[in-house]
């Protein structure tokens, strides 16, 4: 299968094309978390209406409040849409991009309307029981992929919040459980919690100096 994508087409330039070839129902999914060495990986997946979502772009070009806007609107007016968390302990058993896969794979069959063609960010995901596409940048040129880039993101920031009043002193509210400087020093000083991913050198090393 083939279509043409014209360079000034928009955010929505695949998913009329892929109307155009017969998809008339294409899935976005995508994640947030991967790079964090605390807390959930979480992924979505959404199926987008035909009438555009105003403001809609990646969520990392988004500031929070932007984000926290378009949430409703995404989840109220989408076909369909769906939610995943893979917890730390699973994240460390298989590994980053086992994981990965794995979200977007289970966000994809947790829609409750199946879809007739899937875009997937960065990954080619196997076993979706339909035709699918792996973007680089997925979320920047695809409205579907950016919607779920939306959801997962803000679904994982509050998750992470809320983490953040039972694990007060790490600050994961500030960092939301990445690799920064300020989480770095919290770590160093007080070893890793519970939702950190001991499969992380840098979370390792910790554990490994607390104990001697």
């Amino acid at each position: 299968m083939s279509f043409i994508i014209r360079r000034d087409a928009g955010l929505y330039g695949y998913e009329r094309a892929l109307r155009r070839a017969g998809f008339d129902l294409v899935a976005g999914v995508d994640e947030a978390g991967r790079g964090a060495c605390a807390g959930p990986l979480v992924a979505a997946a959404v199926i987008l209406p035909t009438r555009p979502i105003e403001g809609l772009a990646d969520s990392k070009k988004l500031t929070a409040a932007r984000r926290e806007r378009l949430y409703p609107e995404i989840t109220q007016r989408a076909l369909a849409w769906s939610v995943v968390r893979v917890e730390p302990e699973e994240c460390d058993a298989l590994g980053m991009h086992v994981a990965d896969v794995e979200a977007l794979r289970r966000a994809v069959a947790r829609l409750d309307t199946r879809p007739h063609f899937v875009l997937t960010d960065g990954f080619p995901v196997d076993g979706l029981g339909t035709p699918s596409l792996a973007m680089w940048k997925g979320d920047a040129v695809a409205a579907s992929v950016a919607a779920a880039s939306i959801i997962a993101k803000v679904t994982r920031d509050r998750i992470m919040v809320d983490y953040a009043a039972e694990f007060p002193t790490y600050q994961f509210d500030v960092h939301k459980g990445y690799c920064t400087a300020l989480h770095q020093s919290e770590l160093d000083e007080q070893g890793p919690c519970a939702i950190h991913r001991q499969a992380w050198d840098n979370v390792a090393r910790t554990t490994k100096l607390k104990r001697s």
